[in-house]
């Protein structure tokens, strides 16, 4: 009798053990699971939105939305959000000061880290400003007819993202790992800005001649094309917005564009995100990642 007694008192703490076991690290898991992601912002323009009201004024250099993509990801994810991103920044201010007074990016993050979302690349070289106002302006000399600013530049600016901008990213996107080894990063490509062919009734909002509206796509593939390699090559997660944003470029129609035009827009920075445009990269990056 003793010994069934012994018996059934052992299968019962067993049990009883088991079954706090089991609590603990279901409480455990689901407090850590529940936890605010410690969430951290980089990048240029794209990412502040720049020119998206209203404006951050804790640093008006930077011209940070504080309704930018990594605010709206902040806002329905719950995550704690430390936004550092800048507009005008450049792959060497990862690293280096921006401005008086804005420390290098990744100075931002940490081990403990979990989330860094970025753009990045487009202002290397000027590569962005200088295809956009170059071919803009030769298209204004021949009223839109041609394509004066591919007969100009040729391969140069595909060369200068081959050749400059994409072993910057690689040195960029390693420096992040380097100081969040814990975290997740994703590399987001930049949205459309030209659509894939000529639209007569857009020359006004973007001067730029129909032989250039191409051109300039194939710089803007270049250059995601670079982004997207060296995020795969430093283990980051690229987020492709050459399908979803298809159709929401400068030239489409207000409440359908996602990116303003050169002329008569609405936002206060030409050739960048709206507000729509940042709500929509925002809710792209949450599908890739998996947090909606």
């Amino acid at each position: 009798m003793q010994k069934h007694v012994s018996r059934r008192n052992v299968m019962v703490t067993s049990c009883a053990l088991a079954g706090a076991l089991a609590l603990g690290l279901t409480a455990g898991g689901t407090a850590q699971a529940s936890g605010p992601l410690r969430y951290v912002a980089l990048g240029d323009s794209y990412s502040a939105g720049s020119g998206v009201l209203p404006v951050d004024t804790s640093n008006l250099l930077c011209l940070r939305s504080t309704v930018n993509y990594p605010h709206v990801i902040a806002d329905r994810t719950g995550a704690r959000l430390k936004d550092v991103t800048c507009g005008a920044a450049q792959t060497k201010d990862f690293t280096s000061s921006q401005y008086l007074g804005v420390p290098p990016q990744v100075n931002a993050l940490s081990a403990d880290t979990d989330l860094v979302t970025l753009t990045i690349g487009g202002n290397d070289n000027g590569t962005f400003i200088n295809a956009i106002t170059s071919c803009g302006s030769a298209g204004l000399l021949t009223g839109g007819k041609g394509s004066p600013c591919k007969d100009k530049y040729g391969s140069s600016f595909n060369d200068e993202i081959k050749n400059s901008t994409y072993p910057a990213l690689k040195s960029a996107l390693r420096a992040v790992r380097a100081k969040a080894p814990n975290a997740r990063v994703a590399v987001l490509g930049y949205p459309w800005i030209t659509p894939e062919k000529a639209d007569p009734a857009c020359y006004l909002k973007l001067p730029i001649a129909e032989g250039d509206v191409p051109y300039l796509r194939d710089v803007q593939a270049h250059l995601n094309a670079a982004v997207e390699r060296a995020s795969e090559e430093t283990g980051a997660t690229f987020v492709d917005f050459a399908e979803v944003s298809d159709g929401h470029d400068a030239c489409s129609p207000l409440g359908t564009r996602w990116i303003e035009p050169l002329l008569f827009g609405t936002s206060l920075v030409p050739v960048h995100p709206n507000a729509l445009g940042e709500r929509r990269m925002a809710e792209h990056t949450m599908g890739v990642l998996g947090l909606n």
